[in-house]
């Protein structure tokens, strides 16, 4: 059998790299250091199990780059369909995120989020510039939340919630 290999238009990185993150479904996240300040993403990830480090990356003109640039400790906060609009209010500039947001602080600071069903707070461990981004690793001290609902995603540039697949047939 041969197949025809996929068209190829000629297109800036940066084109292809957004386009095909359109289709790429990611966990919507609020990541927040202390200040408080904080912001909406969905460029957290696990890196290592031993230890348990999780990273994130923060664009350079972010405005909230200089309060994570200077904090030596972060909050991410895993968000459920039931967070959409607190999701919407940490994605949006100029204004006061934690604004009619329920939130408390752990024992230096750092804002935790309440209603979610997942969050864990880690310790910076590395901060490096990458491309037009920074990249913050950090090794995990502790987390919790109600741990109920469907997880949020963002896809096609709008958020979603994924639905179960049928069981594969046999499995």
């Amino acid at each position: 059998m041969t197949s025809t290999p996929p068209a190829v238009t000629p297109v800036a990185g940066d084109e292809i790299l957004r386009r095909t993150l359109r289709r790429h479904a990611a966990g919507v996240t609020v990541i927040t250091v202390p200040g408080p300040a904080g912001f909406t993403a969905t460029s957290f990830t696990s890196v290592s199990l031993e230890p348990a480090l999780v990273s994130f990356c923060l664009g350079l003109t972010a405005s909230t780059l200089a309060a994570v640039q200077s904090a030596d400790r972060f909050a991410v906060h895993v968000l459920g369909t039931e967070n959409t609009t607190l999701a919407r209010q940490f994605a949006r500039s100029g204004i006061d995120r934690f604004a009619g947001v329920p939130w408390t602080t752990d024992h230096d600071g750092l804002p935790l989020l309440e209603g979610v069903p997942a969050w864990l707070s880690a310790r910076v461990t590395l901060r490096q510039r990458v491309g037009d981004h920074v990249l913050v690793v950090g090794e995990v001290e502790s987390g919790g939340g109600h741990g109920e609902g469907p997880a949020l995603v963002h896809h096609n540039g709008a958020f979603a919630t994924p639905v179960p697949l049928p069981p594969h047939p046999g499995a």
